[in-house]
């Protein structure tokens, strides 16, 4: 057996070269840096260094879960994040659907051009042009609103819109890019099953709903799990952009506060007792709707 493991080694160095790369990276960037999360259980000391740092046991979580501030920034993410995946998921699939079933290609090269040009732009751009078209005085969106008799609406200042105007500019920037998976999955697609339902006298909707779905469903799983997997981790950078003082009563979410709590108060410990409930609660979702999922469609990550 080592034998033969040693001339597989040999043989194939190359291969395991490049794998090794990707493995280091891992290791230095992902695994070393987890033993920083002991500072949660610590009265972190910067003139003592983490290991001399005495032990606080579950001080920095029990501060956390009696902060006036737990439950808002709590529901605040959550609602965001099932807000964004209730919407996220299906238009994608829809896209990827009709220019799957487009027979132009001039017409659905630019739709695809124009629903993916979004993804690539910075998200400080994106917040910029969102500022600029939600601007009271003449900005896009209130100019329109202008031509139907509306009063103008302050996007960004106001908590209420905060919330939609996140998850539509979300819409926007992620639908043409998150469409190229499901593209992806149905041009696998047997094409002796469309003719099957050509045959049968399938129309359009039925070839789409009896053929493309079940043959994309198990894409929609897993990506599916992987999304509830990530329910908690909502875009620290976006959030923080668009977040003042006016909007903070439903902008103020898990990653903010993290960000506010730890670099900005210097209050290392506690940041990373509540980094670490978040990461927590991820895997918990990830591995409950994983176990959900094989069971009931037998697709999941493992």
């Amino acid at each position: 057996m080592k034998k033969r493991i040693i001339k597989g080694l040999k043989g194939s160095w190359q291969l395991y070269l490049l794998l090794l790369i990707p493995l280091i990276y891992v290791i230095i960037f992902h695994y070393i840096p987890m033993y920083g999360a002991t500072l949660a259980f610590k009265n972190f000391n910067p003139g003592k260094g983490i290991l001399g740092s005495p032990w606080a046991g579950m001080k920095n979580f029990n501060r956390l879960f009696r902060s006036p501030s737990f439950s808002l920034i709590l529901s605040n993410t959550l609602i965001l994040s099932i807000g964004n995946l209730i919407f996220s998921m299906p238009l994608p699939i829809l896209l990827a659907l009709a220019l799957n079933e487009c027979k132009s290609k001039l017409v659905s090269k630019t739709v695809q051009m124009v629903t993916y040009a979004p993804y690539f732009l910075s998200t400080v751009i994106m917040v910029s042009l969102l500022m600029q078209w939600s601007s009271v005085n003449g900005g896009l969106f209130n100019n329109i609103l202008g031509l139907f008799g509306h009063e103008p609406v302050n996007l960004f200042g106001s908590a209420a819109y905060f919330r939609p105007t996140y998850i539509i500019s979300n819409l926007w920037q992620f639908t043409g890019f998150n469409s190229i998976i499901y593209l992806a999955a149905l041009s696998s697609v047997d094409v002796s099953l469309y003719e099957a339902a050509k045959i049968d006298g399938a129309s359009k909707l039925k070839r789409i709903w009896y053929v493309d779905l079940p043959s994309i469903l198990p894409t929609i799983v897993i990506l599916l799990v992987l999304n509830c997997g990530q329910i908690m981790n909502i875009g620290f950078d976006k959030v923080y952009l668009m977040q003042n003082d006016l909007n903070q009563q439903t902008s103020e979410i898990i990653a903010t506060y993290t960000y506010k709590v730890g670099l900005l108060d210097m209050d290392f410990a506690y940041s990373t007792a509540v980094g670490l409930f978040n990461s927590v609660v991820n895997v918990i979702l990830l591995a409950s709707v994983n176990t959900v999922s094989r069971k009931l469609s037998e697709t999941s990550l493992w």
